[in-house]
């Protein structure tokens, strides 16, 4: 009895010893508790009958969809680590950032063709090869080797979420013939999904990470192994299986290519003529360049967030449990994201726009104004990531109610350009933490005033005499 109640003394002392090394490790329980009730209480459900074949086309899709995104989080949080390690200077750091955001931009502008030409199946496939790819770079301490990573996990980034996607809708649509009510249930599981194994990563990360330390495999060597290598070595491991399951699970789809020459040459044309026209309603129509406007500089302030995070909280007094806190990060995204569906019928996305970038910020002027502060940096941090969550899930409906649907896709892509010119302004011109945050918030005031005119400006784009209103 005795040594029963020293082993549970002992593993009582070892979790108060865990949840109380830091402020970081104290915050998990409140978080955890906050995100589980919210997320409980914006779960998704659905009120239809389910139809045979459903549960086993969802289990097929949401496994490998679970290993392919665990991939991509469990590297999160350790790239800008592992490159400090490398002894990179931070402008070489910003370099290899910015060239793995253009790759996937560049790309991002041709993926939905690719997929739909060579199939989302094979698509999802070449997502696990250049991934693997990347991940593998990260061994080797040379900038020329991870600046080829960083462009193959650019590529593999822009195929993450598209191929899958499309793969699904067109599984659930086409060859399963399932109901659009179904579609949208699974959307809500696979974003579940995807901030679940998101806070799962980090903290498994951070246990890899710390199993070892950063070593080369030989004196004078550049292939290092060990320490922040540990979670982009467990990513292989999942590009492995989730390769495995969509060979063994997963049917081949394509979209519908142009039957022959003549047809081909005028699906050209109607692209060349569809981005003129978007361009041209780009600039007449007020709400849709307002729109632009908040994607660019939200998503640029979040984009430059994500590279300057880790080093505005190195410290040697306080060393940053990296995957952690990137799991408390995605607690409160997915907390934001909650409360967004929570509220979705009592304020209209824009207002809960407005709401987002007004916290959003304050939060980064925090950030700024206390740089050195880690507690207080941590909570900004914490409190713009529930904006981040609360961001997405509004401005999908927000875009979707403002853009015509006949030049959707091509729009979409048109409002990322000022976002790249944002986020590459930022993270090559070698500012200091302090200015990138100050930039970010004044940037968020901006947000903030653009979505004000966009709710006082009248819906007025035509499209089958549609007018767009209550936004």
């Amino acid at each position: 009895m005795t040594s029963v109640n020293v082993i549970s003394d002992g593993a009582g002392v070892g979790m108060l010893g865990f949840f109380g090394k830091s402020f970081y490790h104290m915050s998990i329980i409140p978080l955890m508790l906050l995100t589980t009730l919210l997320a409980w209480h914006a779960r998704p459900a659905t009120t239809e009958q389910i139809p045979g074949g459903f549960r086993k086309f969802q289990v097929a899709y949401l496994v490998v969809w679970a290993f392919c995104v665990a991939s991509d989080w469990l590297q999160g949080p350790y790239v800008y680590a592992l490159y400090s390690e490398y002894n990179f200077s931070r402008q070489e750091i910003a370099e290899l950032f910015v060239a793995g955001f253009c790759a996937s931009l560049v790309f991002g502008a041709m993926v939905g063709a690719v997929c739909d030409k060579y199939g989302r199946k094979n698509c999802a496939l070449a997502y696990c090869v250049l991934y693997i790819v990347s991940c593998l770079t990260k061994h080797v301490k040379n900038y020329s080797a991870l600046m080829f990573g960083r462009v193959t996990g650019g590529i593999a980034t822009s195929l993450l979420f598209s191929c899958f996607e499309c793969w699904m809708v067109s599984e659930h649509m086409s060859r399963h013939k399932f109901s659009s009510g179904l579609l949208s249930y699974m959307f809500g599981m696979m974003f579940t999904v995807m901030y679940l194994v998101a806070i799962l990563s980090g903290v498994v990360g951070e246990f890899l990470a710390e199993a070892a330390p950063l070593h080369p495999v030989a004196p004078k060597s550049n292939i290092y192994i060990g320490g922040a290598l540990g979670p982009f070595d467990l990513a292989i491991a999942c590009l492995v299986v989730g390769a495995v399951l969509i060979v063994l699970l997963w049917e081949e789809n394509y979209g519908q290519e142009p039957p022959d020459h003549d047809s081909r040459a005028q699906s050209e044309v109607s692209m060349i003529s569809n981005f003129t026209e978007s361009v041209q309603m780009c600039i007449s129509n007020r709400r849709m360049w307002l729109v632009g406007l908040v994607v660019a500089t939200f998503e640029g302030s979040m984009y430059a967030f994500v590279f300057n995070w880790t080093p505005a909280l190195q410290s040697d007094l306080v060393p940053p449990p990296y995957g952690l806190i990137f799991a408390l990060f995605m607690m409160a995204c997915m907390s934001g994201a909650a409360v967004s569906t929570m509220t979705d019928q009592m304020m209209t996305p824009g207002t809960r726009l407005a709401v987002a970038f007004g916290t959003g910020a304050i939060a980064l002027c925090v950030a700024a104004t206390f740089n050195g502060n880690l507690k207080l940096s941590f909570f900004a941090f914490v409190v713009f990531e529930f904006c981040v969550g609360m961001y997405f899930p509004s401005i999908g409906i927000l875009k979707s109610e403002v853009v015509p649907e006949r030049v959707r896709g091509t729009m979409y892509n048109i409002y990322r350009v000022p976002l790249n010119a944002v986020v590459v302004g930022l993270l090559l011109t070698n500012m200091s933490i302090v200015r990138i945050y100050e930039l970010c918030a004044l940037l968020l005031g901006v947000a903030f005033v653009s979505i004000l005119a966009i709710m006082s400006t009248p819906g007025s784009f035509s499209d089958d005499t549609k007018t767009v209103k209550n936004v």
